[in-house]
């Protein structure tokens, strides 16, 4: 296959000071290089400059195959296996890696979402939703498995039940010990349910009313984001597939790192990885053609 890009002629014409006439009698057929050669053989010097120049200069190579243009870029890429079109993922800005996402679909991004490492699958998140939500959102499960986990310090625990309303300490605490709590004071509901054994004060947690639960765990975790990393990641997700559209989901993966979006567009099929990486700064792009892809500029030079 060729590579069929219109080059800049009259900007040939200039650097080889070429006039209308003999371009229009001898060269109208000729390609770029036949155009450069042929000139270099006839002394001129503009043309052994010329060509030298294309090789070397990246914003000669954008004017002279006009590269701002995206489907000149695409014409080059489609030249290039899935190996040669990665290596200009990373020279890319990120709000065009961010475009990129856009040519996954809600359960693709979802998928890759799961894979993110947790702090990052957390500040998405946050993009989304409050903390409110998040918590009226989670599995009642992902909540008991918070509360109870051992690595929660339970002086943290009792620090934040002072925060709880009376009757939800007094159904938490009758739950486990069968006793009338109506009459008992939230001081005296907290000191009981402090010196519960850790199997009854860990059912006293889970039985607790919903609301109340995500209102402790609300608490405990807000302005330390490690502890939202303590959720699963498919509950995020679910979470995510129930209350969001494809776009919503695009803008706020915003956050995630550079190298992490890398990592999502490479799984990308080939054709479309291109179409991505048209949106690359020219002059980048011509950089990355002159230092790993000579073969394929000389093969448009011929086209």
């Amino acid at each position: 296959m060729s590579i069929v890009i219109e080059s800049d002629i009259t900007l040939i014409m200039q650097r080889l000071n070429i006039s209308e006439a003999k371009m229009r009698d001898v060269y109208a057929s000729k390609s770029m290089e036949e155009i450069v050669e042929t000139e270099a053989e006839e002394g001129n010097q503009a043309a052994v400059a010329f060509a030298r120049e294309i090789f070397t200069s990246p914003r000669m190579l954008v004017k002279i195959f006009k590269l701002a243009n995206p489907e000149n870029k695409l014409e080059f890429l489609k030249e290039m296996n899935l190996d040669q079109l990665r290596e200009f993922l990373p020279l890319m800005e990120e709000e065009d890696l961010n475009e990129g996402l856009k040519f996954f679909d809600l359960t693709k991004l979802l998928d890759m979402l799961e894979e993110l490492p947790p702090d990052q699958l957390v500040k998405t998140v946050f993009q989304m939703f409050s903390e409110e939500e998040i918590m009226a959102y989670l599995p009642e499960e992902e909540l008991n498995k918070f509360l109870t986990s051992p690595d929660l310090d339970k002086t943290k625990i009792m620090n934040n039940l002072q925060l709880i309303p009376q009757e939800y300490l007094a159904q938490m605490y009758e739950a486990v010990s069968g006793e009338d709590s109506d009459k008992v004071s939230s001081k005296e509901l907290l000191e009981k349910i402090g010196g519960l054994n850790p199997l009854q004060f860990n059912d006293a947690l889970e039985a607790m009313q919903p609301v109340a639960k995500q209102k402790l765990t609300k608490e405990i975790a807000h302005g330390h984001d490690e502890m939202y990393e303590k959720f699963d990641a498919h509950a995020y997700t679910n979470m995510i597939k129930t209350y969001k559209f494809q776009p919503e989901v695009v803008k706020a993966m915003k956050v995630i790192d550079e190298d992490e979006k890398i990592k999502m567009l490479d799984k990308l099929p080939q054709d479309l990885m291109a179409i991505v990486i048209t949106q690359i700064d020219a002059k980048v792009f011509a950089d990355q053609l002159i230092k790993n892809h000579p073969k394929l500029l000389a093969k448009a030079m011929i086209a």
